[in-house]
């Protein structure tokens, strides 16, 4: 059993912390989902399954039912309602489809659903709620029809991005408007036009600012403070520093989150992904459209393509990588469901995959441990074997039932591979080196090649189908 203690980096405090839970019965986090108004694009998979990992791991150790994961679904905002005037259908109708695609998306990416996903139509009298304090207590103010949170109110907002004013003021993409009393002020309730979303208010007819639709979900389903905040790199600001002012101002506490994470960025072929540039590219279109490297790409192959770089790492998302990923998989599954052959897998992860994750969501090094279980031979081969199946579910990159069926290539078998491979082993065999060549002929019957040695000291090959 590992007993290495679960240590994350937190971006409040910008170190490696021992993470305690308020309430290790009931460990509490909340990460920012997506906003329903178009396909979720490959960057928006990164924190979906970085934290999916991490609430895999938070369950194994305080146990299933002692988690509470909560993603929010933002069904209001202003991309929704240009989006469906643009398309000509309601907004419900918009939100609804692409919600579903979403969630399917992302479950064939190999994520268990989070504990509540949270609608922001829902939550509308918390968000009027929160407001309302927040105006009693000095810290924002109603003006034409809006209300605004005031910054200066706050002393020490910017804790968690830690930029000068001026960049704060950039990043923030500031409004200008009359009815501010100062620049870095954001919206927490504005008014709505006939035909767009709205809820009676105490100020009017209005909706929520985006911000103020995080800090209501958040304290509704996980308290005024809780244990872990999650996201993207690109939300520590505003968003993320918004939150944290809302509603620490709003219930008087010193933090929102004990622990804030956040995931690198992510760029395609070394460019940062755009429309302009034509890389832009969709979990949906990878999934079921060959518009990326000519092919389509398997949910599980795109998850290993992720975690193979550490989470706050940015990572180039290229063709050659997917082509790697889809490779590795292949070997570990064709390993994995030999040695099981149709048996029940455990679902029991290994101490050393437990012990990597541990470090800081550690995946690479996680991935490592199931190199070193593929590559394992003699008498302790087989039991690797399973254990790498068990691994392998305890990742996400196979269920149970999956690694219980006959092997389905991610990928054809590379020729030249194969014949690199058995020459390595000819030349193994030749120095007399048994181990190098048994461990290179475990590698060929992973990838489905049976070899045959014959009396004149060549080797022919076949693909087991």
């Amino acid at each position: 059993m590992s007993t290495r203690p679960l240590r994350l980096y937190n971006t409040l405090t910008r170190a490696k912390e021992d993470f305690a839970p308020i309430d290790p019965a009931n460990v509490r986090m909340y990460v920012c989902g997506p906003t329903v108004y178009d396909f979720a694009h490959i960057g928006n998979a990164r924190p979906v399954i970085v934290f999916d990992v991490l609430f895999r791991l938070l369950r194994h150790l305080y146990g299933e039912h002692h988690v509470t994961y909560v993603r929010n679904i933002t069904d209001v905002d202003d991309k929704i309602n240009a989006r469906a005037a643009e398309r000509g259908v309601s907004i419900r109708e918009l939100t609804e489809e692409t919600n579903r695609i979403f969630q399917a998306d992302v479950k064939a990416l190999g994520c268990l659903e989070p504990t509540v996903q949270p609608r922001a139509t829902e939550h509308i009298a918390e968000m009027i709620a929160i407001i309302g304090r927040l105006i009693e207590s000095g810290h924002a103010y109603a003006a034409e029809g809006h209300v605004l949170f005031s910054v200066p109110s706050m002393a020490d907002y910017g804790r968690l991005s830690r930029r000068p004013l001026d960049e704060m003021v950039a990043g923030a993409r500031v409004d200008v408007a009359p009815y501010k009393k100062g620049d870095m002020d954001f919206v927490l309730w504005k008014p709505s036009r006939d035909g767009e979303p709205g809820w009676e208010s105490p100020w009017g007819r209005g909706r929520p600012g985006w911000h103020i639709e995080c800090s209501a979900m958040s304290w509704k389903h996980l308290g005024e403070v809780f244990d872990i905040h999650g996201g993207g790199i690109d939300l520590v600001f505003p968003h993320h520093e918004n939150e944290i002012a809302q509603t620490r101002c709003a219930f008087g506490h010193d933090v929102m989150a004990n622990v804030w994470m956040h995931n690198g960025f992510l760029q395609v072929e070394g460019e940062k992904m755009s429309k302009s540039l034509g890389n832009f590219v969709t979990i949906n279109e990878l999934l079921h459209s060959e518009k990326f490297g000519g092919r389509m790409w398997p949910g599980p192959v795109l998850r290993l393509a992720m975690l193979r770089t550490h989470y706050r790492q940015p990572i180039d998302f290229t063709v050659k990588a997917l082509e790697d990923a889809r490779k590795k998989l292949d070997f570990w599954m064709r390993a994995a469901r030999s040695a099981l052959d149709g048996e029940p897998a455990s679902l029991t992860p290994s101490d050393e995959v437990i012990e990597a994750l541990a470090d800081d969501v550690n995946t690479h090094a996680a991935l490592t441990a199931l190199d070193r279980a593929f590559g394992a031979t003699g008498e302790v081969r087989e039991t690797a074997h399973r254990q790498l199946g068990a691994d392998l579910a305890f990742l996400g990159l196979a269920t149970r039932s999956e690694l219980k069926r006959p092997h389905v290539e991610f990928s054809a078998v590379p020729t030249d591979e194969v014949e690199n491979l058995i020459a390595a082993r000819i030349a193994a065999r030749g120095a007399k080196n048994w181990a190098e060549s048994d461990r290179l002929r475990d590698e060929l019957v992973a990838m489905g090649v049976v070899l045959k040695d014959n009396k004149d000291g060549t080797t022919t090959w076949e693909v087991k189908r």
